[in-house]
């Protein structure tokens, strides 16, 4: 959708983000005294590109996720994706997932499949949350032209509970849930850009780990 945007506006937005310190991870004082959770996929390695296939520039897939390092005392997980250079005062939300099973450990096949569908995610047993778009699907990474590269944070948090959510929360009301029970978290970063509007190649994104904005 935003590959249609004229450059300009994407080079003229460049040095408006949200930013990593804005990104629920490191908000809130939640990761004091918390344990680390090791999150990983084997779609891309952490602060590299995330490929085509799973990008607005492809299929719109959702990466395969998995984790590991909950503690004993975790009851469920929690999911939540943002991009944390989203020209916007607050990360832009691209998938909640919530009340997943401590022991799983996994989404294979990706979040498309296993919990975030594009479009139906009725009878897969997951529940899941608003995206900034207000959908309860999986929003694929999707960066201005020009506006350089993109960073997005794939959170996963452990909860020593398993709090009764609404049918589709949304950002805030699981910021609240993690308040109170977040005991664990892990993050992994993916990258995209496009920096002159036409589809990005493979390497068109830096693999180096970034400074948060």
């Amino acid at each position: 959708m935003l590959e249609k945007l004229p450059d300009v506006i994407g080079h003229a937005l460049h040095d408006v983000r949200a930013g990593l310190d804005a990104i629920v991870f490191n908000t809130l004082g939640l990761r004091e005294g918390m344990a680390t959770i090791q999150v990983t996929s084997l779609a891309f390695a952490d602060h590299a590109p995330i490929p085509p296939p799973y990008t607005a520039d492809g299929e719109g897939r959702s990466p395969p996720l998995q984790w590991s390092g909950l503690p004993a005392n975790a009851v469920s997980v929690v999911l939540l994706v943002e991009d944390a250079d989203s020209p916007t005062p607050n990360p832009l939300v691209h998938a909640i997932v919530v009340g997943l099973p401590a022991g799983a450990g996994v989404l294979e096949g990706g979040l498309a499949e296993a919990a975030l569908p594009r479009d139906d995610h009725e009878g897969n047993g997951l529940h899941v949350g608003r995206n900034s778009y207000l959908q309860t699907e999986w929003l694929p990474p999707d960066p201005p032209p020009g506006h350089g590269v993109h960073r997005y944070a794939f959170q996963v948090f452990a909860l020593d509970a398993a709090p009764d959510f609404s049918e589709a929360p949304g950002r805030d009301e699981v910021v609240d849930a993690l308040r109170a029970h977040a005991i664990a978290s892990g993050l992994l970063i993916g990258t995209c850009e496009r920096p002159d509007g036409r589809i990005p190649l493979d390497d068109a994104a830096p693999a180096g780990p970034l400074v948060a904005g």
